[in-house]
């Protein structure tokens, strides 16, 4: 939940997302679907607190979050309530935009949730105030952590994900998945695959694909080299265009 993309193309929409955490963490449960709030949802789960990072629902509805707000802040647990949960109310909800704008989140750390229901949000929390910021969905975009990342390393991401648009135009999947695994420059504390001293690194890979009728997500777990496919239908009365 540190590197985020989402690129229109091919007529579909394409989320992904890079986790790096830290090594000692449990590993997580691979996708599956859950019925929740009387709608599926496929997400990976985390085992120790039980949230996410990155979701589909039926209604043709997708998230995924990142660490920390517009800067690095400093930690100060205990918190609340784990923003994986959190991150999961939010997807689990009628009105995502609406119930994010109105639910208290005092004593939550800071974090920023990225939303696609036909329009494109970027939700901001920053341990004080919240910010939702609307963004042209036409167009393509990449997040990285500012909890891990500075502003220099931010730039040269960009402009690798730039480089690569400008060779790919219309990207498939595979070509995203693969832009997710291999890019940077020998910098393997922040290459998009990470790993500083193989205490902190990228433990799994998660591209979603999203059309009118169907959602897949295809999940890689880098700690045992797993992948694998989670396909689900979507709901007949949600299904209208997406660009």
């Amino acid at each position: 939940m540190c590197t985020v993309t989402f690129i229109p193309a091919n007529g579909k929409i394409f989320i992904t997302s890079n986790r790096d955490e830290k090594l000692l963490r449990r590993q997580a449960i691979p996708p599956a679907i859950y019925f929740e709030n009387c709608q599926r949802i496929i997400y990976p789960k985390d085992a120790e607190a039980g949230g996410s990072w990155i979701a589909v629902n039926e209604r043709k509805t997708v998230a995924v979050l990142l660490n920390g707000g517009f800067v690095k802040h400093n930690s100060k647990p205990p918190y609340r309530k784990s923003r994986g949960i959190i991150f999961l109310e939010i997807i689990q909800s009628i009105l995502p935009v609406q119930y994010f704008l109105q639910m208290d989140l005092s004593g939550i750390e800071p974090f920023t949730m990225i939303l696609f229901d036909n329009y494109l949000h970027q939700f901001t929390w920053t341990g004080e105030i919240k910010y939702c910021r609307q963004l042209d969905p036409s167009q393509s975009y990449i997040w990285s952590s500012a909890t891990l990342y500075d502003q220099k390393t931010v730039a040269k991401r960009e402009q690798w994900f730039a480089d690569f648009l400008k060779k790919n135009p219309y990207p498939t999947q595979d070509e995203i998945f693969n832009f997710h695994l291999i890019t940077g420059d020998g910098d393997k504390q922040n290459d998009l695959n990470m790993s500083r001293n193989g205490l902190l690194l990228t433990v799994s890979i998660t591209c979603v694909e999203l059309s009118d009728h169907q959602c897949t997500m295809r999940y890689a777990d880098q700690a045992n080299g797993n992948l694998s496919e989670t396909a689900m239908v979507l709901a007949v009365e949600q299904l209208t265009g997406i660009l």
